[in-house]
């Protein structure tokens, strides 16, 4: 099964993390990861004004601080697993890389706000089922 899993490196990340190593069926040579995380873009004006290498350099720190650890937690499992950084809104990125990769599932965190919560507040899993038909599995 070709499964992407989209990290933030939160409580929430930690959660889902801990639900994977628990459960068996995850585990092993059957699954094919992708772990992604979502850079927030630097607004538009700022952007123009700074030199495209240190604003690269900058993404790249970013979404290293939160890969770094999920590394460790993949190595650790024995799991192979790609990751990748991508910039832009998280639940458009997210959305946007489970179907153009095909992925069979997708895996991510929710902080679980209430259905009203969702409404006033938004949230990102809220988004991304909304945008995307590959299968989500919500860890709370």
């Amino acid at each position: 099964m070709k499964i992407l899993v989209a990290v933030d490196g939160s409580s929430y990340t930690k959660r889902m993390l801990a639900y994977l190593a628990a459960h068996d069926e995850w585990l092993g040579g059957a699954h094919q990861y992708t772990v992604l995380h979502a850079v927030p873009a630097v607004p538009p004006r700022a952007a123009a004004v700074l030199d495209k290498e240190l604003l690269k350099g900058y993404y790249a720190d970013e979404g290293e601080k939160v890969l770094k650890t999920l590394r460790t937690f993949f190595a650790k499992q024995k799991l192979p697993a790609e990751f990748l950084n991508k910039v832009g809104p998280a639940a458009d990125v997210i959305a946007s890389t489970a179907e153009k990769g095909k992925f069979d599932l997708l895996i991510l965190g929710s902080h679980g706000h209430s259905a009203i919560g969702n409404l006033v507040l938004g949230s990102v899993a809220t988004k991304v089922m909304a945008h995307c038909s590959t299968p989500v599995l919500l860890v709370r």
